[in-house]
């Protein structure tokens, strides 16, 4: 491919016919093994260049084309040392950058093969695993409890929750049943299904992101710098050979001496020490950087990312550890916030996979309260009421309700709070998910206080 140029994005794949649920036997091996040789492997294709002709690469681009330009500006004028030090410049110049990006990439190569998925798969009538990459469309995969989705897919049987936040940015899981459509890259939190692939490769959507980002191309800030010095001193050169040739014309000067010293004015005009003084700083920026954690693949994006004026960045899992966490508790009067937080890890599920209820869990052991009362019931999250309850008996043997959930459903429940109501309509505005509390006895519930959740 012609650098500088974007290859067009692989178009997508037409979506397998879903089978039915009485007719799960899955493909053939021959069937199978038509569509990978027609459709291609189930990965991202191998982007990375021969060593050679990557190094190559070092010296076709603007800034090397000045250094190139000035070893043959000072060969004609028989400066051989001048030369070979310009020369001396470019090598290292493009050697730097070579052995740097080299260790990013096997870096990154180091972690791709770590990361290789395997797949439950049914061929012939029954249960294989096989390596990710051979799945194909219309195969019948098997989504497990922390299994990773190898492809893109259509639920046929089951359900499963999955967590999507690598493709979506949302940290909560999503409920998916027969229907439903998931991505390659989501991870299954919890339950088990079956599930036919619909697309592969690069065919995904994770794939066609990839691709987009693979074949973006930009001018690097530093080759613009270069450039823009390049070109004030040619104006400023420009002005200088005028003036020489207007002197030499009148003084009639011989051309064999006016030449060499237009030569030398326009040599004066290339910064020649500038690209490797740049790459040397990048070389050494990148260095720092890896001791961090940050992995540079390529030189260039030192020095990008400190051009950054305004960074837009999905922050779930990006900025964050895509884990959520209770920001605050605002207490009703007559509540305390480990009151509340005890209250609400009653009605929380214990050791699962819901990210909300592991928050508050986590919150209410930094703030123990005491005199809670003693659970002797618990139901789970129920996505479609979006509320889970716990029933407990208290210190005095009373028996309490607790119910804990979306504001606008548990202020539904019991007496409503004007002054409840605004503070949760202004955090949701601000990111929060807020989570009301209500407690007591079955008869007379009351609202506890809010729970501030953010990622």
């Amino acid at each position: 491919m012609t650098p500088g140029i974007a290859a067009p994005a692989a178009p997508p794949l037409p979506p397998a016919t879903p089978v039915q649920n009485n007719a799960l036997s899955g493909l053939t091996s021959e069937v199978a093994s038509t569509r990978l040789q027609k459709d291609g492997k189930n990965a991202m294709p191998d982007t990375s260049a021969h060593p050679f002709r990557n190094a190559l690469t070092k010296f076709w681009a603007p800034v090397p084309w000045l250094l190139e330009a000035s070893i043959i500006l000072q060969v004609v004028l028989h400066k051989y040392l001048e030369a070979a030090v310009i020369a001396g410049l470019l090598v290292f110049n493009a050697a730097l950058a070579f052995f740097q990006e080299g260790r990013a990439q096997a870096t990154l190569a180091a972690l791709k093969s770590r990361l290789a998925l395997n797949a439950s798969v049914r061929r012939d009538s029954a249960w294989k695993t096989v390596p990710a990459a051979e799945l194909v469309r219309g195969d019948l995969v098997k989504l497990s409890l922390g299994g990773v989705v190898a492809a893109d897919v259509h639920l046929v049987e089951g359900a499963v929750s999955l967590d999507q936040s690598m493709l979506t940015g949302e940290s909560l899981p999503l409920e998916a049943g027969p229907g439903a459509y998931t991505y390659a890259g989501a991870l299954v939190r919890r339950g088990e299904a079956t599930a036919e692939v619909t697309a592969t490769g690069v065919h995904t959507k994770f794939g066609r992101t990839a691709e987009l980002v693979r074949t973006a191309r930009v001018v690097s800030s530093q080759q613009k710098a270069v450039l823009r010095i390049v070109r004030n001193l040619a104006i400023f050169d420009g002005a200088v050979i005028l003036i020489i040739g207007v002197y030499a014309y009148f003084h009639a000067m011989p051309w064999n001496e006016i030449i060499p010293l237009l030569l030398t004015s326009v040599l004066a005009a290339i910064p020649v020490a500038l690209p490797a003084t740049f790459t040397l700083a990048t070389a050494l920026g990148a260095r720092a950087l890896a001791k961090v954690g940050v992995l540079p693949t390529r030189l260039s994006a030192v020095d990008e990312a400190a051009t950054i004026s305004v960074l837009c960045s999905d922050k779930t899992g990006t900025l964050t550890r895509n884990e959520l966490s209770v920001t605050s508790v605002r207490p009703l009067p007559g509540f305390d916030e480990a009151h509340i937080l005890g209250m609400a890890a009653l009605a929380s599920s214990e050791g699962g996979q819901d990210s909300v209820d592991a928050a508050i869990r986590s919150a209410s052991s930094h703030k123990p309260a005491s005199d809670l009362p003693k659970l002797t019931k618990f139901v789970p999250f129920d996505p479609a009421k979006k509320t889970s309850e716990a029933t407990a008996t208290a210190p005095n043997g009373g028996i309490q309700r607790i119910i804990k959930g979306a504001f606008s459903v548990v202020v539904g429940l019991i007496a409503p709070s004007p002054t409840a109501a605004g503070i949760a309509d202004e955090l949701e505005k601000q990111g929060f998910r807020v989570l009301a509390v209500a407690a007591g006895p079955p008869a007379s519930i009351q609202l506890m206080g809010l729970i501030y959740i953010r990622a």
